[in-house]
């Protein structure tokens, strides 16, 4: 075993990563530096911050992350309405290069050797995690407890953690159902137990953030958002800070059923896997970013950023946010968003977001003098379109020709 002084541990407070803190101390004999992120997953944090030093963990991380999140993460991402295979919005996906760089981040400051997280061999966050650490240190040692240890049940994690006096109050009981979750500001996604039957409808109860659409209200509710620079700026003319914006789109879209979501997706790793995702306020700004941007970008601009979404959208799920390939493409995409300004009116209803109307008053590429279906006035000659058409079918009448002769 590879002689480990120091290392840095993405450490939640929950059973897992206090069994890990533990487990680490006794495998390795090393001193244990805990991380914790505030993303906005809604918990109590400091109750991390005691677990931790009730173990003698001298070095205590816990961070406000929230801000950085939204700004540096997730308003790139939606730059690009990124979402992975057609429906995920990735919100579990872009929150790991974040710890990641954090993490490191940390690690150099302490002077560890090591970093450490909790992800399961089978998932994709392993992936996500490691990539980002060894992009910021390509000699950093990484530690991933379930590819070494041999507590392969929930049972043995249980045992151990009773053996060691580590709190199991948070543990999942017998009969209960067994979701396991992952929240932050973007989000909030479940996966396992009674939901690894992908022909099972989820228990309403498992819902956390939204309210179930036919139980929404019975009027709707417009809400009117600034755009700059392809970033929500303000919600109904009220400027805020990015975080800000998220929380309040989330208590907009939650109150009326917005953004529930149940997939199959491909796992980076090779598994189909069932999850469930809760993304009110993503779901409004993905809706509310196509409108702006379907007035002011160019046609072949939006295409081309439409042929590009999917390949960054795996990118971003596969762990590869701090690859060249992903800066390369965010610094086209950042570029498209120069005159996406402006002003998108929705609607939510009954678990809908339905666009009520869009306007950018400097950079509007609708011409309502051309697109008119009353007199242009000459604007525009319907004469052109016949020589348009022939010449774009003239591949087709040679073919046709060709074919007629044979």
């Amino acid at each position: 075993m590879v002689d480990v002084k120091k290392v840095v541990l993405a450490y939640s407070g929950g059973l897992d990563t206090s069994v890990i803190l533990k487990w680490l101390q006794d495998t390795y004999g090393c001193e244990v530096v805990t991380f914790t992120a505030d993303i906005g997953q809604g918990e109590e944090l400091a109750p991390a911050r005691r677990k931790a030093r009730k173990f003698g963990v001298r070095r205590i991380f816990v961070d406000d992350l929230r801000e950085e999140f939204v700004r540096d993460f997730v308003y790139p991402m939606f730059r690009a309405n990124a979402q992975y295979e057609g429906e995920y919005l990735l919100g579990t996906s872009i929150a790991r290069p974040l710890i990641a760089k954090r993490q490191i981040e940390i690690a150099h400051r302490v002077g560890a050797d090591a970093v450490a997280h909790g992800a399961t061999g089978k998932g994709n966050d392993q992936v996500r995690f490691e990539l980002g650490y060894y992009a910021l240190d390509p000699n950093i040692r990484v530690i991933a407890p379930w590819r070494e240890w041999d507590l392969t049940s929930r049972e043995k994690l249980l045992q151990y953690a009773r053996t060691h006096g580590i709190p199991v109050e948070g543990a999942r009981k017998k009969g209960a159902a067994p979701y396991s979750m992952d929240a932050n500001l973007l989000h909030i996604s479940y996966e396992g137990g009674v939901l690894e039957d992908p022909g099972q409808e989820p228990e309403e109860s498992m819902w956390r953030i939204t309210v179930p659409p036919e139980k929404a209200p019975k009027r709707p509710q417009y809400v009117d958002l600034t755009y700059r620079r392809g970033d929500i700026v303000a919600v109904n003319g009220r400027k805020l800070t990015p975080a800000k914006v998220l929380a309040a789109l989330n208590a907009l879209g939650g109150r009326h059923g917005v953004g529930r979501l149940d997939v199959v997706e491909n796992r980076y790793v090779g598994m189909k896997s069932r999850g469930c995702y809760e993304t009110p306020g993503g779901t409004i700004m993905l809706k509310a970013h196509r409108a702006i941007e379907s007035i002011t970008l160019d046609r072949e601009v939006l295409a081309l950023k439409d042929d590009l979404m999917p390949r960054y959208a795996r990118l971003v799920y596969n762990g590869y946010w701090f690859s060249p390939e992903r800066r390369a493409l965010q610094t086209l995409i950042d570029h498209t968003q120069s005159h996406v300004n402006g002003t998108v009116r929705v609607k939510l209803y009954k678990g809908t977001v339905m666009v009520a109307g869009r306007a950018s008053p400097r950079d509007s590429l609708f011409d309502p003098s051309i697109a008119t279906f009353e007199d242009d006035r000459g604007a525009y000659n319907q004469a052109d379109a016949e020589g348009f058409i022939r010449l774009n079918a003239l591949r087709m009448r040679i073919a046709a020709k060709m074919k007629r002769g044979s």
